[in-house]
């Protein structure tokens, strides 16, 4: 069981000690990422699209976008709302910690039950409520790098937590891949990683002080819920275009890579079974790019103490991979695609949170207004399933998917180039 620091400002404590609560922060972070998205990916780009074809439904691609945009958007305001809700939070287990432990057994239960039902609908209400579950772990972690984190160890934690991201991501497909013919063992798998994520990452993180006595504004609760949906707007120019960089980078990243088993079969040609081995290479290549993409570009954004070179170089890469499977309509193309986009993405995400704390307008409204940032994850998901969903019905195949989506990476490095108060 970890122990609890003293203060919240425990981690900068310099030595041996400050030293290892630091490599605690790192690890934590690392771990809780990869679990969630191995569950996460595992449901979002593979199983549940293949889940989808299995019962039945006669256009899955549709329906798969339907479900994402309802999703994303019942999580934009889940997330917010919960962000805002662990500012106020007053527990011996401190305002975060209550938050994620009980969000990971409502994702873990609901992302398993996302694979019984027989019905398209059941499938996106079992997706949608395990929606709630995921943003309870996600709002409340991500200020812990606001809260805990000291500033020289900030882009290394978020490398850690952004590694994570991209190396989940590259073993949820290859899991996945595995269960594509047994897709409620899968399920199963994907719930199992996600309660550990929100669990074994609590217990590795130092433990978070007691904030019982700390003060609470009394506020009826109509009052609570318009400042949990009251925007940063004094100073936060610089915020709104690290959110519209992430948006425009995770609208792209959503119209290939949640739409790659459908890619693969209906693009390029290749059967079910042919798919699934093409995902499970691309996932070891995703991961090795990603992590050392991840492993250099946090240390070396500490270094250097700049975010931007790193994030706008990342765009570049980005779209370059995306073009690929544009360029060349076969296997080589994704796996190009694979290595050049995942080592991008890789870079993007070792950097992105560092950033996004460093262009917060108010870190004592850090749960809130970083609930606003993660917005655009849920917004890139919405829009980006809308986007491919629409281009494949005008264009009856893939081939604008891929231009519209270089297309976002642009936008997200000119938004980031724009910033002024990060170098």
């Amino acid at each position: 069981m970890s122990q609890p620091e003293t203060t919240a400002q425990a981690p900068q404590r310099s030595g041996k000690g400050s030293t290892l609560t630091a490599a605690r922060y790192i690890i934590g972070l690392f771990i809780y990422n990869t679990l969630l998205y191995v569950g996460f990916t595992m449901v979002a780009s593979v199983l549940m699209p293949q889940r989808l074809k299995d019962i039945g439904i006669a256009d899955p691609s549709t329906l798969l976008g339907q479900i994402n945009s309802v999703g994303a958007v019942l999580s934009m305001f889940i997330n917010v709302f919960i962000g805002a809700m662990s500012d106020r939070t007053r527990s011996r287990f401190g305002r975060r910690t209550p938050w994620i432990v009980s969000g990971a057994v409502l994702t873990g239960v609901c992302f398993y039950a996302t694979g019984l039902p027989t019905l398209g609908i059941g499938v996106g209400i079992a997706y949608c409520v395990s929606l709630i579950g995921l943003n309870m772990m996600i709002a409340p972690i991500t200020a812990i790098l606001s809260d805990r984190v000291p500033d020289k160890d900030r882009a290394t934690a978020s490398a850690a937590f952004g590694g994570g991201a991209v190396i989940g991501q590259g073993l949820g497909t290859l899991l996945a891949s595995a269960f594509i013919s047994s897709t409620t063992t899968g399920f199963l798998v994907s719930g199992i990683s996600l309660l550990l994520a929100g669990w074994l990452s609590m217990a590795i993180i130092p433990r978070e002080p007691s904030n019982k006595t700390e003060p609470r504004k009394d506020e009826p609760i109509g009052q609570v819920i318009v400042h949990a949906f009251t925007p940063p707007i004094k100073g936060a120019s610089d915020f709104w275009k690290a959110f519209l960089c992430r948006t425009g980078l995770l609208v792209a990243y959503q119209m290939i890579t949640s739409y790659q088993l459908y890619i693969l079969e209906d693009h390029i040609g290749q059967t079910k079974t042919q798919a699934a081995g093409t995902i499970a290479t691309m996932s070891v290549i995703t991961m090795v790019v990603s992590l050392i993409a991840t492993a250099l570009s946090g240390p070396i954004s500490d270094l250097i103490k700049r975010r931007k070179p790193p994030i706008v170089f990342a765009c570049a890469l980005y779209a370059i991979g995306i073009a690929m499977p544009w360029v060349l309509r076969s296997s080589l193309g994704m796996l190009l695609f694979a290595g050049i986009a995942g080592f991008g993405y890789g870079m993007y995400s070792a950097v992105d949170q560092a950033l996004n704390v460093d262009v917060l307008p108010n870190k004592e409204t850090a749960g809130k207004d970083l609930g606003f940032i993660n917005i655009a994850t849920c917004a890139g998901q919405a829009i980006g399933s809308v986007f491919t969903s629409t281009l494949v019905a005008i264009a009856g195949g893939y081939s604008l998917v891929f231009p519209v989506a270089i297309a976002m990476t642009v936008v997200s490095a000119v938004c980031v180039m724009l910033i002024k108060r990060v170098k």
